[in-house]
């Protein structure tokens, strides 16, 4: 008997550790927005996933425009010798045998590696993981709508529509059937609406399914802060969740990225890697886990400040930084009161760590971390680091 006690204790010690063990959570980094030569970057698929594996990155998609890494497609080597030193240095890394190239008058012109025959190049179990993917593009008359589509199957082309409101609902729904499709997770986000100026908080209210979009995006062009006739990025975040939230929608949530285009020319005027991305606490790294993470909202986006604890409980958002020496922050609580149109900061804390528990007359809160650590290679000289939590509610 006493034997039997003893084994039956050792079985539920071990189920207890296991079951420990099956629910921690890490936190993955990764960029949603990147762009190869495969549309119009400047720079070939491998040394892109080499630069953010290198860099500590979990996550990348690939994401050009109306195109997917797959089948052939040959690109010339523009004749500059910035770019001609690129292609000598690739050549130089992965080899003659698994580049297929040739010189021509008009100069070098390279096969691009299809995501199947690269991808075992880089992804690890664990460590480093390639979303397939694609940035929907499309356009009303001057106007740029562009769309993330991560973790796809196949191309989806690009929809119409008679305004711009159509034209983004024409395309999230052919994104999200893709997914109910082919019965794999796949996660949409709105790309840079100040691009072009193309879409407005007004355009986003009336959408049916929109979950995420860029708060930041490292474009040059996008302008993410507005200008004295558009709002920011960011304003226009609380402004849609208002409206979200009178409608009883899902609160539509944050994502930063690089949207990296120019990997050999550096400068606030080129669209650099390493300038946004997002922490995603996921229980793998699969493409399940990440997406399932994401849509609950257990994630922030980054420019630069990393949290070692981000929690929501009993009605109190709590945020923990992971401190860099002689950085000085700022975590600000920034919600909206009921019957406001516009949100506030209703509490400043400075430190490492802050809680703030929600009134019963706030609708939703959210956190945004600002540091005074200037930010290297910045979207506009003088940015410092800064992240950003996801609106969470009392309800």
């Amino acid at each position: 008997m006493k034997k039997y006690l003893i084994l039956k204790a050792v079985i539920i010690c071990l189920f207890s550790i296991n079951q420990s063990y099956a629910q921690q959570k890490n936190w993955y980094k990764g960029n949603l927005h990147t762009h190869s030569y495969w549309s119009d970057g400047d720079e070939f698929p491998e040394m892109i996933m080499e630069w953010y594996k290198d860099r500590d990155y979990q996550f990348v998609a690939l994401s050009d425009h109306n195109i997917i890494a797959e089948g052939v497609k040959a690109k010339m080597v523009p004749q500059e010798p910035l770019y001609e030193k690129a292609f000598a240095e690739y050549l130089d890394k992965y080899g003659e045998d698994w580049i297929n190239y040739r010189k021509t008058e008009k100069g070098i012109q390279v096969q691009l590696k299809t995501l199947q025959e690269f991808r075992p190049l880089f992804e690890e179990d664990g460590k480093f993981m390639i979303f397939k993917a694609e940035e929907v593009t499309s356009y009303l008359d001057n106007k740029a709508v562009h769309m993330g589509a991560i973790n796809i199957e196949e191309v989806i082309k690009p929809k119409d529509g008679e305004n711009i409101v159509e034209l983004i609902q024409n395309n999230l729904d052919a994104i999200i059937e893709h997914g109910e499709n082919t019965g794999r997770p796949v996660l949409q986000h709105l790309n840079h609406p100040n691009f072009t100026y193309a879409i407005s908080a007004e355009d986003i209210k009336q959408l049916d399914g929109e979950r995420f979009f860029e708060v930041f995006n490292g474009h040059p062009y996008v302008n993410n802060y507005g200008d004295s006739i558009h709002d920011s990025t960011e304003e226009m975040w609380d402004q849609v969740n208002i409206a979200y939230h009178a409608m009883k929608k899902p609160l539509l949530l944050g994502i930063a990225t690089d949207d990296s285009h120019h990997y050999h020319k550096f400068g606030s005027q080129w669209s650099n890697a390493g300038r946004g991305w997002v922490e995603v606490r996921a229980s793998e790294l699969t493409p399940e886990a990440i997406i399932e993470a994401m849509q609950k909202g257990d994630f922030y986006a980054s420019t630069g400040v990393e949290l070692s604890d981000v929690n929501f409980q009993d009605h109190t958002l709590s945020i923990k930084i992971r401190e860099k020496k002689d950085v000085h922050y700022e975590i600000r609580f920034i919600g909206v009161k009921e019957g406001s149109l516009k949100s506030e900061v209703l509490q400043i804390t400075e430190g490492s760590e802050a809680s703030f528990n929600i009134p019963e007359n706030v609708l939703f809160v959210r956190a945004k971390i600002v540091s005074d650590k200037l930010k290297k290679n910045p979207y506009r000289e003088g940015d410092t680091e800064v992240a950003w939590t996801q609106p969470v509610t009392r309800n």
